[in-house]
């Protein structure tokens, strides 16, 4: 059984660590850990191979008898250390909590190291998601229709930003994610014959005349901006979902969304 530390300042240097852990990329990127809050999402990240580091719980939310089930539960058996309800607070990313956060090491998710073993794979391509949110709606919906991966290019966050976490529900470890340049992902998209279908307003189709049952990739970009060039160049087509108001685009997840459940409505929802 874990021997059990306890902290009860705030200006213990592991809880200071925590906190440039949820506030700092650069920390995130440099230690190659992250943090997690919630059992949920800690049984989801150790059902995908994530090993924890450190856990941090307080015995007033959580008991030390459920935090030692948990552990045995999930075969895991990191550092373990009890906080204060004061030094949680301090700690605590969400408004509700379970009294857990952990310390996580994180995956590389490199393109070069992605390998799908599936037939006529269908994937989600986002193009530089800048916002955390988003980033997250687009995981859970990718999670929903089960796709084979989620690529993102030219990302602008690291994925293991809170935010990002939180918003995905835990879906960040429930679906195969690489990230890449654009070119590396469009190389490695064309080496698996993998047809492309980019959702831009211009030389397009209306998303239901496509064919998605082929090697599919939905690519989508930024609202702000939608897709580089290099994209709309490299499309097997370029893809439109028909707007009837006064707007023309919607939010990316919602775009994302409504492409991926033609393309597994045409799968037939395998």
């Amino acid at each position: 059984m874990n021997e059990i530390k306890y902290i009860s300042s705030s200006q213990n240097a592991l809880i200071k660590k925590v906190v440039l852990l949820q506030e700092k990329s650069r920390e995130r990127k440099k230690t190659g850990l992250f943090t997690l809050e919630g059992i949920r999402e800690l049984e989801l990240a150790s059902k995908s191979g994530y090993q924890f580091h450190t856990l941090l719980f307080n015995p007033d939310i959580l008991s030390e008898a459920k935090m030692h089930l948990f552990l045995a539960s999930v075969h895991q058996n990191p550092e373990l250390i009890a906080v204060s309800k004061e030094v949680y607070q301090k700690i605590a990313y969400r408004a509700t909590t379970e009294g857990v956060i952990a310390i996580v090491h994180w995956k590389t998710h490199d393109i070069s190291s992605l390998v799908l073993d599936k037939e006529n794979p269908l994937v989600l391509v986002a193009q530089a998601p800048e916002k955390p949110g988003n980033i997250g709606a687009l995981l859970r919906t990718a999670d929903a229709a089960n796709m084979d991966a989620v690529l993102i290019a030219d990302p602008k966050s690291d994925l293991y930003n809170p935010n990002i976490i939180r918003s995905s529900v835990g879906c960040l470890f429930t679906n195969t994610i690489a990230v890449g340049s654009t070119a590396a992902i469009i190389s490695f998209l064309e080496q698996q014959g993998i047809h492309i279908f980019s959702a831009a307003l211009s030389a397009s189709e209306p998303y239901t005349t496509v064919d998605f049952t082929k090697g599919t990739a939905i690519v989508v970009g930024t609202e702000a901006t939608g897709l580089t060039s290099e994209w709309l160049e490299k499309s097997t087509k370029n893809i439109i979902i028909p707007m009837q108001g006064e707007i023309d685009s919607l939010n990316v997840s919602v775009s994302a969304a409504i492409l991926i459940f033609e393309a597994k409505r045409q799968r037939g929802f395998k």
